[in-house]
């Protein structure tokens, strides 16, 4: 049935008489507004109705906008440790009580940083690893994976007390945490890693010094485990030191690495395992070549220059030999101030004082030249003012031996000069032996002048300031390079 007026009503005991027959039977004007008048009671119908004193309205998300709930938000229980450490005693050693605990060590070599001459001592980082079993730490796992920590674990647990001996100072990286790695295996077998920096001491030997080379020494021990309770071993044998390729030194030339191992003993303590790493080094010889043997020989070279300058040209050959001399001593100098106080001569204190010797006997030859000039002047100088004071008596004197006999010496001559004129022989047997006499006395003094040669050659070579220069300038070079070729023969 439909209501008086052709209007369906949306609810009451009208609605089910409503059809869509008399609805079109309606103007169009009522027709609009009872359809919009369905679709907001439709509207209304739709919405989440609100209970009173309830809060905000909640509404169901639909299945499509469902998100996966955030497990870091959901609350558990107290995680049981997989590592149960608050469960033992890990002051104690593993195995406390039983046979040593075997601790294999490896090394893998970083860097070498630096060598010191002066304070004979070395610095390397390196990468040291221990190796142990405590059952202690054993877990169960179905994947046998290992468990890797952070240096925060290693305070809770036993390790080993590795020390340097003969250290100076030493400290773990801690950029930007501390570089410490632990991991653990389900059997409970440790590996240890520290990333360390340790100057330690290097005993060197500077004999041969700067043609010598270094050997030093690593050297690590147990501080408190003596052999009983802890062995020390190298893990893998000599495979247990690696070593970085790039590593290289300024001076040096690194020749080998190797490791050892020993026992060391203390009289209070008692016996311990120590292990070594050794490295020898060559130092190399081209930077002293060029700042300490090239001008050492130089300077000796420059020394002989004066052996051709005129010995009358003193400030030349004077200032040359200070010079050559002061210029060695600088030298000397500056090498000890770069190297240790020791006690012993080096080899290249050997070389540096022979050249020294060789300049400074330069100085003196020039010395001794200028003093033999001298004398020699001085000399000449006495003969001059005699000659003056004392003129020629050739005339009388040959007067004199004219009239003697060829059997007569020239003394008994001079005792005739004031016999009378009687005893005088005759003028032609007079010429007969003037003849023999200027024979005899030209062979006489031939004679002597021979003699006097032998006796009188070193004499004359010493007076004679040309010879000495003429023979300085083979006699230093020669003995100069007889002695490169013993030295570099018996310390190259």
């Amino acid at each position: 049935m439909v209501k008086p007026g052709g209007i369906c009503p949306a609810a009451g005991p009208w609605k089910a008489a409503c059809s869509i027959t008399d609805i079109h039977r309606m103007p169009y004007f009522p027709r609009l507004i009872l359809f919009l008048f369905c679709l907001m009671v439709l509207v209304e119908s739709r919405k989440p109705k609100r209970r009173r004193g309830t809060g905000p309205l909640e509404t169901k998300p639909s299945h499509l906008y469902k998100k996966n709930p955030d497990m870091t938000k959901i609350r558990h229980g107290k995680p049981q440790p997989l590592l149960r450490v608050d469960d033992h005693d890990f002051t104690m050693r593993p195995a406390f009580g039983g046979p040593a605990i075997p601790v294999g060590v490896d090394v893998q070599v970083e860097s070498l940083d630096s060598i010191s001459e002066v304070d004979m001592d070395f610095t390397m980082t390196l990468y040291l690893r221990h190796y142990w079993k405590d059952e202690r730490l054993a877990f169960p796992s179905a994947s046998n994976k290992s468990m890797t920590f952070d240096g925060r674990l290693v305070k809770k647990i036993w390790v080993p007390d590795v020390f340097f001996v003969h250290s100076k100072r030493s400290f773990i990286h801690d950029t930007t945490t501390d570089n410490i790695m632990l991991r653990v295996f389900p059997d409970g077998q440790v590996l240890y890693s520290m990333r360390i920096t340790v100057t330690a001491m290097c005993n060197m030997d500077f004999s041969h010094f700067p043609l010598d080379s270094q050997t030093c020494s690593l050297e690590l021990e147990s501080y408190a485990y003596t052999d009983e309770d802890l062995m020390l071993y190298w893990k893998n044998g000599d495979e247990s030191l690696k070593t970085d390729e790039k590593i290289s030194l300024s001076q040096f030339l690194i020749q080998k690495f190797h490791t050892t191992s020993r026992l060391a003993f203390y009289s209070s303590t008692g016996w311990y395992n120590r292990l070594y790493i050794n490295f020898t080094l060559r130092r190399h010889i081209f930077f002293f070549l060029l700042q300490t043997y090239f001008p050492a020989t130089l300077m000796v070279m420059l020394s002989w220059v004066s052996f051709w300058i005129d010995r009358r040209a003193v400030p030349a050959r004077v200032s040359l030999g200070i010079t050559t001399v002061l210029t060695m001593s600088t030298i000397i100098t500056g090498v000890n101030a770069s190297m240790p106080r020791v006690s012993y001569i080096k080899a290249v204190d050997i070389y540096l004082w022979v050249s020294f010797v060789f300049v400074f006997l330069s100085v003196l030859e020039y010395a001794a030249v200028n003093y033999l000039t001298t004398v020699q002047e001085r000399k000449e100088r006495k003969l001059q003012e005699k000659a003056r004071e004392f003129p020629c008596m050739c005339g009388m004197l040959h007067s004199r031996t004219m009239m003697l006999d060829g059997s007569y010496s020239e003394s008994e001559a001079n005792s005739l000069a004031g016999y009378p004129r009687s005893h005088i022989l005759p003028e032609e047997e007079r010429q007969d032996k003037i003849v023999v006499h200027l024979a005899l006395s030209n062979e006489s003094s031939s004679s002597r002048k021979k003699g006097l040669l032998k006796g009188q050659v070193g004499l004359r070579i010493f007076q004679n300031t040309h010879a000495i220069d003429k023979y300085s300038r083979l006699i230093f070079p020669a003995s100069y390079i007889f002695f490169n070729l013993i030295y570099w023969s018996v310390f190259a």
